[in-house]
């Protein structure tokens, strides 16, 4: 069984290191060469980790002709801010190397298995590879998790067939666990968990069985929707073109939005470069509007919007997940 552990600059250490030991415990068991690797995407180099500038030795380039498992982690970084060392801007930064093309080209071979730890599952989702799927990421991620159209499961790990996922940084003892149980068989991930004084935690949560029942907890943006009049107000005067820009952490978005009210109805879409997307759930509450929309740049979220109008002028803010609140500034262009 080939393992390949994915290193990029920012990674998270013990993402990496808990499961490369287990994975080399389960070789002294088993009958079956297991060979596991420290690589990246652009080949052999010392990678920064972001743990105090601690680095490891990436021993080759990603192979994607080597049947077996590739395992991505996460980033370490500050979670408070939205400087050069958080994770989300570390997560965007892995995305735009050559790591995004060799990960998009992973994850269409049936012969490769992908998994990833705590925040591998947002690398993956914000290069738009998770759409429809689903997965678990840090909790602090889900969110942002979701804002990709993931399907965000709240489970230790979770095995969407092809693609194994983990949740908070510990657990990549559990998805490796799992991995050498699901590969290799039961009995040698017991003797792992034996060698380590270490149990897998919680329950491995696959899209099989009896589903439960849906629970009544509402969306927040569709409650408001339910319970708030679509209808315009003629004093609060929002209607026309207007040119915005979203401060992002990962990027700005220049986005050029069209509002208009039709039978006392409130409507709008958004053009960002080539690409035009209707704007869902519009909600007015006195001088503000609410929408939800998608963007493609600088990654494929789903984003949450509250903005006033004052003359023709705009600002407000846009949410996804994690990510800080993104300021919004525009104005009225007709």
């Amino acid at each position: 069984m080939n393992v390949q552990i994915v290193l990029f600059d920012g990674f998270d250490l013990l993402d990496v290191i808990a499961p490369y030991e287990v994975f080399n415990a389960a070789g002294m068991y088993s009958n079956e060469d297991i060979i596991v690797k420290l690589v990246s995407a652009e080949g052999e180099r010392m990678v920064m980790s972001g743990v105090n500038q601690l680095q490891l030795q990436a021993s080759g380039k990603i192979d994607l002709s080597s049947k077996g498992i590739i395992l991505v982690p996460g980033a370490s970084g500050s979670v408070d801010d939205n400087g050069p060392d958080s994770i989300p801007v570390r997560i965007k930064q892995a995305t735009e190397t050559e790591l995004s093309n060799v990960l998009k080209e992973a994850i269409r071979k049936p012969d490769i298995l992908l998994s990833t730890v705590c925040g591998g599952s947002l690398l993956l989702a914000m290069d738009g590879l998770l759409e429809g799927r689903h997965a678990v990421t840090h909790h602090l991620g889900m969110g942002l998790l979701q804002a990709t159209n993931t399907f965000p499961v709240h489970a230790r790990v979770v095995d969407d067939g092809d693609l194994i996922t983990g949740g908070v940084v510990t657990s990549g003892l559990d998805v490796a666990l799992y991995l050498v149980e699901r590969e290799l068989g039961p009995r040698i991930a017991h003797a792992v968990e034996k060698l380590f004084e270490y149990e897998r935690r919680g329950t491995v949560w696959k899209a099989e069985g009896n589903a439960p029942k849906e629970s009544k907890h509402e969306n927040p943006m569709e409650a408001t929707s339910s319970r708030s009049s679509n209808q315009t107000d003629k004093s609060f005067n929002f209607q026309g073109k207007w040119e915005t820009t979203i401060s992002t952490p990962i990027g700005d978005l220049s986005v050029l939005l069209n509002l208009s009210s039709e039978d006392g109805r409130i409507a709008g879409i958004a053009k960002q470069g080539e690409d035009i997307v209707t704007l869902n759930n519009i909600v007015q509450e006195g001088n503000q509007l609410k929408w939800s929309m998608k963007v493609k740049k600088p990654i494929r979220l789903s984003l949450k919007f509250i903005v006033s109008v004052d003359g023709n002028s705009m600002y407000g803010e846009a949410k996804a997940g994690m990510l800080p609140s993104s300021k919004l500034i525009g104005h009225r262009i007709s």
